[in-house]
């Protein structure tokens, strides 16, 4: 018989560690690779949990400025429209005016 050259002498070929495999090699090891895979799906979710955490803290930080800032505006319209002035202006289509006297203090 000829010599096999090419393709099919190569398949027949096998590699140096294909022989040391044996399946209760492999039978053993089958924990182990469920550990790594679940260790693996645990690493992957911690990930994605500390991006929504990162996600819902940026969200809070924004809304928080947001209010910041409604908060001192609304707190300088407050304090601009209790000024006296303003106040006098605001009364005077009620027909409310400003007394020229002083108030009377009662004394006991």
């Amino acid at each position: 018989m000829p010599e096999q050259t090419g393709i099919a002498s190569k398949a027949t070929k096998r590699p140096l560690w294909y022989k040391s495999i044996k399946a209760n090699m492999i039978v053993r090891l089958v924990p182990f690779i469920l550990f790594l895979a679940l260790f693996a799906i645990v690493y992957i979710y911690n990930g994605h949990e500390a991006d929504s955490l990162v996600r819902q803290t940026e969200e809070a930080q924004k809304l928080l400025k947001q209010r910041q800032y409604e908060y001192k505006t609304l707190k300088a319209e407050l304090m601009y429209s209790s000024k006296e002035s303003e106040l006098v202006e605001a009364v005077e289509p009620l027909g409310l005016i400003k007394p020229e006297t002083p108030p009377i203090q009662l004394i006991k």
